[in-house]
């Protein structure tokens, strides 16, 4: 497997993917919008690349990232249910790394529906299953009062298990008796579950 490429950049395509010369090799990789310009190369320059080789029956594609931050939320994107490496580049070509980890950590799915190619129920889902695994600055609430955070993390919570099935006044009641609502939303959706529960 390639892990990192160094080279000189040689081309930069229209839809983002880059040829890079390595020795006399042409490696084509697929990379966010943007990759040269975070990496400081135009075309002709030296740069280095985190690579991650995609592995499938019919190709071996090459996918480069400027950092390997970038590589490693690639990786995490593709692991969530519908969400391939075409829109794992989408999403790291609208949303540098950092953004992405304030999307997910203030549960602001609508930010995530603004990329091409992803639907409310994606965004959705990729908040839940990113949550934790992305590190984020976002600041959490002093002196007892709750955080913005904590306010929309309540309001997607509630969405959800409306979403369920519940009934909205059972869903509010189970969530205002709930602790701790800067958890995890999976965790908080557990919780909620089983306070709902016959």
């Amino acid at each position: 497997m390639i892990g990192r490429l160094r080279g000189r950049l040689i081309e930069i395509e229209s839809d983002g993917s880059l040829v890079v010369d390595v020795n006399g090799v042409g490696y084509e990789l697929q990379a966010p919008l943007g990759t040269p310009g975070r990496s400081s190369a135009a075309v002709g320059d030296e740069l280095q690349l985190h690579v991650h080789t995609h592995v499938r029956e019919d190709a071996l594609l090459l996918y480069g990232f400027a950092t390997g931050d970038e590589r490693t939320a690639f990786r995490t994107l593709i692991g969530i249910s519908k969400v391939g490496p075409k829109l794992a580049l989408a999403v790291l070509s609208a949303l540098e790394v950092g953004e992405l980890a304030e999307a997910v950590g203030t549960a602001d799915a609508g930010r995530l529906t603004r990329i091409p190619g992803i639907g409310k129920k994606t965004a959705e889902r990729m908040v839940l299953e990113l949550e934790g695994k992305l590190s984020t600055t976002t600041p959490r609430a002093t002196g007892g009062k709750p955080s913005g955070r904590v306010n929309e993390t309540s309001r997607v919570l509630c969405d959800s298990l409306i979403r369920m099935g519940f009934k909205p006044n059972d869903v509010d009641r189970a969530v205002a008796n709930m602790e701790a609502l800067d958890r995890p939303l999976g965790e908080l959706i557990r919780d909620a579950l089983s306070a709902l529960s016959p």
